[in-house]
């Protein structure tokens, strides 16, 4: 389909300035070229979106894959599609690396197709210097844009339908909240819920207050809303989601309490929990409902007080040690898991003791080590003492030693009760099992039929096998 230019300037005069509704729009104004599309080529077009990063980023292509879903995209897992769109991550230095390794193929696989349509967007676009990197040695890229303006994605197409050329849209700071678009999630019977955006810790090794902007929380009532209307569509399971849910502007534990009162809903998970912010008052609303799921995931990155300092992560190691014991005093049944970095600058084989014994104390069910990545634009990178890699390799194989026999105990506590399990797939090394995750997020492994998927379903747990359980169906719930 071919617009006049004067026909251009009309359809974008007429666009409603509220969103979503303005949103909505260009989704027809699509529509109406993609049909025309499918028409010249005799198919439907395909839309590949691939995703880096964490849960955030995982419901922002939910909604992305929605948005394109309803212009009439079908989705594919080939980057061979029409439409080629990565949802990025920057929190390490070798995300981006990956991402222009990828970008450096599509030129090949567009080459042959000069339709296909390369698009990115996330928290890589935000840096100026990857965005003039990308249209100076990317050309063949289509769309750019950022954090804030996800939303923005038919606009933007529309834009680059109608003046064939690199439509490039970063905003440097936050603006609005805009949901009630349409979204396509991966499960039918869970779902991520975002509750705010953004970080005001600056961690002086985190990349992600620069990229994702400070806290901006969603109203209650917006929120409580959108689970009741997920619940009518089938889920069962939400997780609320945020850089730091313990920071919600408008109290947490209430609105977890009210969450659990909403009669479809049978589980409520949360992501993430910063130390340092974590109060009586939602250890409270996690023991007095058992809805809630018994599991904490609670960062520690390091267990040296001076590191921790360094860190800016206002914590220390006895704050810790005592928050994860009133925790565990407190949740008989709770799972604590957390993330640990190896290899600050400075840090000394002293200072690593100090994670080791918090690592032996907490008891944690798992543990994301990781070594430190220095990152540009972080205070952590110009920092001296930068540790030699031999010497963190030994560290990260130690620490990761210890976690794995921690985690297999305390999964091994477990054996020989019958539990409540929400069915989640077919068991992918496995066909001839499912794979149900525990309300304290182990999963466990049973023969069961496959409508299972999607329901509760009580497991006995007969073998701890390091991280997961082999079971036996009960019955369904």
């Amino acid at each position: 389909m071919v617009y006049t230019s004067l026909e251009i300037d009309e359809i974008l005069n007429k666009a409603p300035v509220m969103e979503p509704q303005r949103q909505f729009y260009f989704v027809d104004q699509c529509r109406k070229i993609i049909s025309a599309l499918e028409e010249k080529k005799g198919r439907k077009l395909t839309v590949c979106i691939n995703t880096f990063g964490c849960q955030m980023n995982a419901k922002d292509s939910e909604k992305l894959l929605g948005i394109m879903e309803e212009i009439g995209y079908v989705e594919s897992d080939s980057e061979d599609s029409d439409f080629v769109l990565y949802n990025t991550c920057t929190v390490r230095e070798h995300a981006n690396v990956r991402v222009y390794g990828r970008l450096g193929v599509l030129k090949n696989s567009k080459d042959k197709n000069p339709d296909m349509i390369i698009a990115l967007c996330g928290c890589m676009m935000q840096e100026n210097a990857v965005v003039e990197k990308i249209k100076q040695s990317y050309k063949h890229v289509d769309i750019i844009f950022g954090t804030y303006n996800i939303y923005k994605l038919a606009e933007l197409l529309f834009l680059h339908f109608t003046q064939k050329k690199m439509q490039i849209e970063i905003y440097e700071s936050p603006q609005e909240i805009v949901e009630d678009l349409p979204s396509e999630r991966k499960f039918k019977f869970k779902s991520g819920v975002n509750i705010m955006y953004g970080c005001n810790n600056f961690c002086s090794y985190c990349i992600v207050p620069y990229v994702r902007g400070r806290e901006r929380s969603r109203e209650k009532e917006d929120i409580l809303r959108e689970i009741r209307n997920l619940a009518a569509d089938g889920v069962i399971e939400i997780m609320l989601l945020g850089q730091n849910v313990n920071s919600y502007a408008y109290g947490f534990p209430q609105l977890l309490a009210e969450a659990a009162q909403i009669p479809e809903i049978k589980r409520i998970r949360f992501m993430t929990s910063h130390p340092k912010d974590l109060s009586d008052d939602l250890i409270r609303v996690i023991k007095d409902n058992p809805k809630i799921a018994r599991h904490i995931h609670l960062p520690l990155q390091s267990g040296s007080t001076r590191v921790l300092k360094e860190m800016n992560r206002h914590y220390t190691k006895e704050g810790y040690l005592e928050l994860v014991d009133k925790i565990r005093s407190e949740i008989k049944d709770i799972s604590i898991t957390t993330d640990i970095i190896v290899g600050f600058p400075g840090e000394t084989e002293e200072d690593f003791q100090d994670t080791l014994d918090v690592v032996r104390k907490a008891k944690f069910e798992s543990a994301f080590t990781f070594i430190y990545s220095k990152r540009s634009g972080t205070k952590a990178a110009l920092m001296p003492d930068q540790i030699p890699r031999d010497i963190v390799n030994d560290r990260f194989n130690r620490l990761l030693a210890l976690v794995t026999e921690g985690a297999t105990k305390q999964t091994m506590r477990y054996t020989g009760q019958s539990v409540e399990v929400l069915v989640e797939e077919i068991n992918q090394k496995d066909p001839s099992l499912l794979t149900g995750r525990m309300s304290n997020n182990s999963l466990v492994h049973f023969k069961g039929s496959n409508d299972l998927i999607g329901t509760m379903a009580k497991v006995h747990l007969d073998e701890a096998k390091g991280f997961y359980y082999l079971g036996t169906l009960i019955r369904s719930m």
